[in-house]
């Protein structure tokens, strides 16, 4: 069968790492802004390891101007979201890029970016909720009106708050200020680690932080004392298998420890990350997660309501999304 049409939750996808190269080759000839070493011959993202990943992604990014260039972003990532059968979706958004980390320049974008998913939600039948992300690499100083942005603007669209970037640089606990920030305001928290960072950067997220959900966290595998706290905590990985394999992170999808996380009773979720970079969407995460585990709809069934429990999302949003769900079982 094709998990084309079933019906998916999706956890973990950065905003600008889903726009379509088209589509920013197509913004940038507007503005006539030149970005062609970006991609390659065939047109996709052009990167040759994840550092070099996120100068692409940040360059990408650099064409994506105005609140209405976001508007556009938005509906053609949840055009692509809903193709592939998700139902409902969070999205990291960074004011760093929407206005700068100025609140109210924020607020136009958001502004923007809430009407068009709104648009989508009528449209496609793709529910959206925005979690604000601080970028590790540009430092805890301008992690902070970051998180201001976020505490201003959280309510039933932002529902919450969390780190991406280059794991390699500084510790956690270096953005303790912010987390705390966005905990005070009411914002549910997640963090990217466990993917470059070892096992003790799972640990630094969970106890020193506080997160109930780690962005990958998949490195955990190499502590399986920890693995046994996160499945006793009940702590989510947003697990992106397929960017992992492309990355490096793994040889292939059999050497991926998801099942392996999943079978010690942690709760895993599947998700893109960034899906155009990583020549991935959520229906191929499916495919090659039976093709290598020979996972069926019964475990993609639980992997899907794993992510809609911990979703950010009100408790109306979840049973409408539940719904929905009911339809694949």
């Amino acid at each position: 069968m094709s998990w084309k049409t079933y019906p998916k939750v999706e956890l973990h996808l950065h905003h600008e790492g889903a726009a379509p190269p088209a589509f920013i080759r197509g913004l940038a000839q507007e503005k006539h802004v030149d970005i062609s070493k970006v991609f390659d011959e065939s047109g996709h993202y052009a990167y040759k390891d994840f550092v070099h990943f996120l100068s692409v992604y940040e360059a990408a990014t650099s064409v994506l101007q105005t609140p209405e260039d976001y508007a556009r972003l938005t509906r053609a990532v949840l055009e692509e979201s809903a193709a592939q059968g998700v139902v409902y979706t969070e999205t990291f958004l960074s004011p760093d890029f929407c206005g700068g980390g100025d609140v109210e320049a924020w607020r136009d974008y958001l502004h923007a970016i809430r009407e068009a998913a709104e648009e989508a939600e009528r449209d496609l039948g793709i529910t959206t909720r925005g979690v604000v992300t601080c970028i590790r690499h540009f430092g805890p100083e301008k992690a902070r009106p970051i998180a201001l942005c976020a505490a201003e603007t959280q309510g039933d669209f932002i529902t919450g708050f969390g780190i991406g970037g280059d794991e390699g640089k500084g510790r956690l606990t270096d953005f303790s200020w912010a987390f705390d920030c966005a905990r005070e305001a009411g914002l549910r928290l997640t963090a990217h680690a466990g993917e470059w960072g070892g096992p003790a950067s799972v640990r630094e997220a969970v106890e020193a932080i506080g997160v109930e959900r780690v962005g990958h966290g998949v490195r955990s595998i190499e502590d399986l004392a920890l693995v046994d706290e996160l499945a006793e905590r009940g702590v989510v990985l947003e697990v992106c298998p397929g960017s992992n394999v492309t990355l490096g992170l793994y040889p292939n999808w059999r050497k991926h420890p998801i099942e392996s996380l999943r079978e010690r009773g942690v709760k895993v979720t599947v998700s893109t990350d960034d899906p155009p970079f990583f020549h991935t969407t959520m229906t191929r995460e499916f495919d090659e997660l039976e093709r290598a585990f020979g996972w069926d709809a019964e475990v993609f069934g639980e992997i899907t309501r794993t992510a809609l429990d911990a979703a950010f999302c009100d408790e109306d949003t979840r049973a409408r999304i539940a719904k929905k769900l009911e339809s694949a079982e």
